[in-house]
């Protein structure tokens, strides 16, 4: 006896197609009945022309071996035409039970959904086809008859975006982008679209110890010119880390610009050689006084006002006692 393939995973004449691992099988091996076309009654002769036995799963193939009714004339014609090889199809007539629009589950040319879960009904021998032609569906113990694109609740439609890839072409797709990024990248490197990936991790290094080299070299200028500015008075010590953080962020040029423009901090006395330095008919600058008498009558009142220490210093060598207490 000749076993046969009755169902695959294939797609098949409906659109979809119905995973093996998913079929029922308890219910038709209590009653394992074999047709003629998927056809209970035929020019007349009723009932099943035989049975399946050895019904199992290999992988993706369900399996069983034909038993035809020796007792029943035209179960004995199909047999002999199935032994001598005139006849060689198997098909299932299988009732979906559960169906998936899972993308990972689509192959190309699928339209509906997969049957993820079905019944096997029965099993008929078939004088033309392959899984594509031959499979028979059920649907609450009707034969399912679809047209192209035609809906069904046991059987919908694939739902796809009108821009979705058809199955098969994401994958396509996918690779021409990466094939097109890495053209740019190569470019962008300077190295030919004929260069290796090591020469483009080679290349890639070499960057990225420039970088390193040439924020090592910034880092440097940046702090250089933050401790000349906090030399010149310019900023406080304090501060010092704002500005470092401020010239790598800002860069150095706009630094140095904005340090430019903050004024050196200037010590009272200064001030005041400042004040005398540009007092009316350009005088020149006061001498070092050792005592309160040596300072000139129109001076006094500046250095007691803008220059207190001084002052009381300078009263003490005059009179040999600290100065009282100084009110404007």
């Amino acid at each position: 006896m000749k076993e046969v393939i009755i169902s695959t995973e294939a797609v098949n004449s409906y659109g979809t197609r119905i995973l093996t691992d998913g079929i029922d099988l308890e219910q038709f091996k209590r009653n394992p009945i074999l047709l003629w076309m998927h056809r209970r009654n035929y020019q007349g002769t009723a009932g099943p022309i035989g049975r399946i036995e050895n019904l199992r799963r290999d992988g993706a193939k369900l399996i069983g071996t034909p038993v035809f009714d020796q007792n029943d004339p035209f179960a004995k014609q199909v047999e002999s035409k199935w032994e001598n090889g005139f006849l060689r199809m198997a098909s299932a007539g299988l009732e979906p039970l559960e169906v998936s629009d899972d993308p990972a589950l689509v192959l190309d040319g699928q339209t509906r959904a997969t049957v993820t879960r079905s019944r096997l009904v029965e099993v008929s021998i078939v004088d033309m086809g392959s899984n594509d032609e031959a499979l028979q569906l059920y649907a609450s113990g009707q034969l399912l008859t679809l047209s192209a694109g035609e809906e069904h609740p046991n059987l919908p439609m694939l739902k796809l975006e009108k821009n979705d890839p058809a199955p098969g072409e994401e994958q396509n797709n996918k690779s021409i982008k990466q094939n097109q990024m890495k053209k740019e990248f190569l470019i962008l490197l300077g190295l030919p679209e004929t260069a290796t990936e090591e020469q483009a991790l080679a290349s890639l290094r070499l960057l990225k110890e420039r970088a390193d080299q040439a924020e090592t070299i910034q880092l440097a200028a940046v702090t250089s010119a933050v401790d000349a500015a906090i030399a010149e008075r310019r900023i406080l010590a304090e501060n010092r880390d704002h500005f470092i953080t401020l010239g790598k962020s800002a860069g150095l040029q706009n630094l140095t610009d904005t340090l430019k423009l903050m004024a050196p901090q200037q010590k009272p006395t200064e001030v005041i050689n400042l004040k005398r330095e540009s007092a009316p008919g350009g005088a020149a600058p006061a001498k070092e006084y050792t005592k309160l008498s040596e300072v000139p009558e129109n001076e006094l009142l500046t250095l007691r006002k803008d220059d207190p220490s001084k002052y009381a210093q300078l009263y003490k060598a005059e009179y040999g006692i600290e100065c009282p207490v100084l009110k404007d």
